[in-house]
C-alpha cells in the first residue's frame, strides 16, 4: 500500500520537477510512515497509562521513537533507491488515489497522534 503511495507521489512530481521528484517522494513516504508510527505509539502509550499498566517512561518513549525513526528513514532510503523503484514503477497500476488525499494522510495521522498525546498530559 505504501509503495503505491510512493509511486503516485513520484509520478505526480516527475512531470514538473524531474530528478527532484525522487527527493520529494522519499520525504513524503518518510513523513507518512513516521506519522503512522507516532500515532500508533501515542495510542499505545495513552492506552497503557489509562489502564494503569506499568510502561516505559516518557523519555524512553521519545528515545525509542527517535531510534525507530532513524531505522525507518534508512530503510526507505535503501528500499526506494534504484532497482526496487524501477520494479515498483513497472508494476504500478494506472488508477491512483487523489493527490490531495495522499497529502492529507500524514496530516491526519499527526493530528490523531496529537490528540492521543493530549491524553498523556
Amino acid at each position: 500500500m505504501l509503495d503505491n503511495y510512493y509511486i503516485s507521489i513520484l509520478n505526480h512530481y516527475k512531470k514538473r520537477l524531474g530528478k527532484r521528484s525522487l527527493t520529494i517522494a522519499l520525504l513524503y513516504i518518510n513523513i507518512l510512515e513516521l506519522s503512522i508510527l507516532l500515532a500508533l505509539g501515542a495510542f499505545f502509550r495513552a492506552f497503557t497509562l489509562q489502564m494503569k499498566i506499568t510502561s516505559i517512561s516518557s523519555t524512553k518513549f521519545w528515545i525509542l521513537f527517535g531510534l525507530v525513526s532513524v531505522f525507518i528513514m534508512f530503510k526507505n532510503w535503501m528500499r526506494y533507491n534504484g532497482k526496487k523503484r524501477n520494479i515498483l514503477n513497472a508494476k504500478h497500476r494506472s488508477k491512483t488515489p487523489s493527490f490531495y488525499l495522499l497529502w492529507l494522510l500524514p496530516i491526519g495521522f499527526i493530528t490523531l497522534a496529537l490528540v492521543f498525546l493530549q491524553v498523556l498530559t
